[in-house]
């Protein structure tokens, strides 16, 4: 008897080790197949990559397909029927949730911040500075301690829920210069400031790197944690929309990212998980 309990004990243990992490959340999809078309907000592009790939790998028959474009576009190609998911980095305007009846997911917490040129020696500005740049009150770097040189400014798309949120939170919804350079993503946005030394931009905390820059906002670091804490101000909540009543798949699909592998897969992409 003592030698059938050890050899229990030990499959116990090799299977503790082998079977892989979030299996049994997985298998939600055993019998499912499709496609889940996935667009919208470009923040969310890391998470949903992710978690599709997890999905994928383990029921080949099963494709998702994930495109950006922005909030306002998840938003309209999902209310369309176009996609199953539209994702936004807000919450749903007043216009699209009478124009769409749509279902919101908030998933995770978000911080927006301004980012520079990674050699600009600039590394702390006030939000009034910041808003003084983005109206084109202020005009060169020396006017906030740095070299001389002209302020070029970079902004995104109006589709851009990232927008949204720093221009609300941020800028009050204040002035934005007419002559602002316009990019279509997070990550377009990294690109141009990285080879602009005179610019300055912003991106969601969660994609930061050390491509770019990100001064201190009223002497507070903009990071996850600062969000989270709530010393730092210019946060947001980042959805998946679905119509009512999405697929099986559609819905395995959603409740996979609310799962601690989900969960896992939201905090190593820069963001805060969230419950449902």
């Amino acid at each position: 008897m003592k030698r059938i309990l050890t050899a229990l004990i030990a499959i116990g243990c090799i299977l503790a080790v082998t079977c892989p992490a979030g299996a049994s959340e997985l298998d939600a999809f055993a019998n499912l197949k499709g496609t889940i078309n996935i667009a919208g907000g470009t923040a969310h592009i890391p998470v949903m990559k992710d978690c599709a790939r997890n999905i994928m790998q383990a029921y080949p028959e099963i494709r998702i397909t994930i495109a950006g474009g922005g909030s306002g576009i998840g938003a309209q190609k999902v209310g369309e029927g176009l996609v199953d998911i539209g994702n936004t980095g807000r919450a749903l305007s007043a216009k699209e949730k009478a124009k769409y009846d749509l279902v919101s997911y908030p998933f995770a917490i978000d911080g927006v911040c301004t980012v520079l040129h990674k050699d600009n020696p600039v590394s702390e500005l006030s939000s009034q500075q910041v808003r003084d740049i983005f109206a084109g009150t202020i005009t060169n770097w020396n006017q906030v301690g740095g070299q001389d040189g002209p302020i070029n400014v970079y902004v995104r798309d109006e589709a851009s829920g990232t927008r949204a949120v720093y221009w609300k939170k941020l800028l009050n919804k204040g002035d934005v210069v007419a002559n602002a350079n316009v990019v279509p993503s997070n990550g377009a946005m990294k690109t141009a400031l990285s080879r602009d030394p005179f610019g300055i931009g912003y991106v969601s905390i969660g994609h930061l790197d050390n491509t770019v820059k990100a001064p201190l906002l009223d002497g507070i670091e903009p990071n996850q944690e600062n969000a989270k804490n709530g010393t730092y101000k210019v946060v947001r909540k980042l959805y998946m929309n679905t119509r009512p009543n999405p697929s099986a798949l559609t819905s395995a699909f959603i409740e996979y990212v609310y799962s601690p592998s989900g969960a896992a897969i939201i905090t190593k992409s820069g963001f805060i998980p969230m419950q449902k």
